[in-house]
């Protein structure tokens, strides 16, 4: 928020549930009020219901660059493929619904299964813990004939260094290191006494399978549905959310463009790191 309001910079949102109208207290949405001071863009598109692919972001994404060419753009979220999307030339497989809806049916195990037999590599580059990225392999895989370590040479997991960015940009990740389970805590903590178990309650009936898939909501809904108590929804939803920021640390590690701050770092230590690296590269509009 600071970078954006002293650089007259609208902010962007890389998070792939930010997407979802009425997800708010869940994705840690930016306030009302953060949105009425800054231009926030790629924030509630679509109805919870609605499958909103990385794909749709990119050509949400694209239009909102066209339409901002003299402005700084602050892209914030830890949705890698998102992110790479916006910055880095990547076309994406084709979809195809029934394809979709046989894969989907298969049994978790069974999805894993094929992908294994089709691809022993596959786990290198597809999350298998996720139904849906191990449904979407099998996906592509379907309508293409490529498995994912034939994309990985080809299509987004390519390596960054093959790609001359489709935007020039300083990049900075935030390294929470081993406070990590510890801030994860604090953070459901004070989502819950923000009222995310009312959320969930006022749109379960509404989740499509990614919005339901998103880290809490999934966790939450099971115990609305009787099947967690509070405090295991919270224990699996604090594992959940330390995961999902390791696999997102790993992701962006491999991105040698990076410049990592530790959390620690006093805030305006951190700032005045985007500062001197923005004005280096010359990206500094104010």
């Amino acid at each position: 928020m600071r970078l954006a309001r002293e650089a007259g910079a609208i902010i962007v949102s890389a998070d792939s549930m930010q997407v979802y109208r009425g997800m708010d207290i869940g994705t840690a949405k930016p306030t009302t009020a953060e949105q009425a001071e800054v231009p926030h863009h790629l924030i509630d598109l679509v109805d919870p219901e609605e499958p909103f692919s990385v794909a749709d972001y990119q050509r949400a994404g694209r239009r909102v660059v066209s339409e901002n060419p003299d402005r700084l753009i602050v892209m914030v979220g830890g949705s890698g493929l998102h992110v790479r999307a916006l910055l880095d030339p990547l076309e994406f497989p084709p979809h195809d619904p029934q394809v979709r809806s046989q894969m989907s049916a298969l049994p978790t195990d069974e999805a894993r299964r094929r992908l294994d037999v089709a691809d022993p590599q596959a786990g290198e580059i597809v999350d298998l813990a996720n139904p849906r990225r191990v449904q979407r392999a099998l996906e592509i895989l379907e309508i293409t004939g490529l498995t994912p370590s034939q994309r990985a040479t080809t299509g987004p997991a390519r390596s960054v260094a093959a790609y001359e960015p489709f935007l020039a940009f300083a990049g900075f990740g935030i390294d929470a290191g081993d406070q990590l389970p510890e801030r994860a805590a604090a953070r459901i903590e004070s989502m819950v006494e923000a009222g995310l178990v009312e959320e969930v309650r006022s749109i379960r009936g509404r989740l499509g399978v990614t919005a339901r898939a998103a880290t809490g909501y999934t966790e939450f809904v099971a115990h609305l549905d009787g099947q967690l108590t509070m405090a295991e929804a919270k224990q699996l939803t604090r594992e959940a959310t330390v995961a999902l920021a390791k696999r997102q640390r790993t992701f962006f590690g491999r991105d040698p463009r990076l410049t990592w701050i530790p959390w620690h770092a006093a805030a305006d230590q951190r700032y005045l790191s985007f500062r001197s690296e923005l004005d280096r590269l010359g990206l500094w509009t104010s």
